[in-house]
């Protein structure tokens, strides 16, 4: 039976840790995104719908019949306790989904894109390596606004609620860095690096 290389891969907003996850996808990872798992289990049908109806309200699901993003973002921000009850429904059906897709992958790595890693020890758990997309907070800002049209007062507000750079890097044990400056091919050839010397032992 095949037993992968689990690789956690995890960065803050605007980190670039999405692009760092196709580069491993094109390297020849399995690439499981914790975030489009959410996203599923979300969606109208999704295993979480009606839980999530049950614990919040109709008012939570929107006329298609799945999780109305806008207004639940607004109260998880408000609200930590909100967002700890959805974070109840929704993580266990994403780990068991990751879990099925580990054990089925029949690659020699899987990567598991998780951006609570961090934030949770039961992603730690399921990794055998932690690599962390590094750059600057300020860079981090200056990126999601340009993509997103955010004003910079939500995007600290998003960043206040994640790891911090420091809690990020301490858990680490492989860090791309992908600052200020950095171009594709740079970033790209600091993956492919770390890629070939990924089952190496940690020092």
């Amino acid at each position: 039976m095949n037993t992968p290389l689990r690789i956690g891969l995890t960065g803050g907003i605007g980190s670039g840790k999405s692009t760092v996850a196709r580069m491993l996808a094109e390297l020849g990872a399995d690439v499981i995104d914790a975030d489009a798992i959410a996203r599923a289990v979300t969606a109208a049908g999704g295993a979480a719908i009606e839980p999530i109806r049950a614990a919040f309200g109709p008012a939570f699901i929107d006329a298609s019949g799945a999780l109305d993003r806008a207004r639940m973002r607004a109260l998880a921000f408000s609200d930590p306790q909100a967002k700890a009850r959805l974070e109840a429904i929704v993580h266990p059906l994403v780990r068991a989904e990751i879990d099925r897709r580990v054990a089925a992958s029949a690659a020699d790595t899987v990567v598991l894109d998780l951006p609570l890693l961090v934030e949770s020890d039961a992603w730690r758990q399921r990794c055998d390596r932690v690599w962390v997309v590094d750059c600057e907070p300020e860079t981090q800002i200056t990126r999601v606004m340009a993509r997103s049209g955010w004003p910079r007062a939500q995007v600290e507000a998003v960043l206040a609620q994640q790891a911090s750079r420091a809690q990020r890097l301490a858990a680490a044990d492989v860090v791309i860095a992908n600052g200020t400056g950095t171009d594709l091919s740079t970033l790209r050839e600091r993956v492919r690096q770390a890629w070939a010397r990924r089952r190496m032992p940690l020092s």
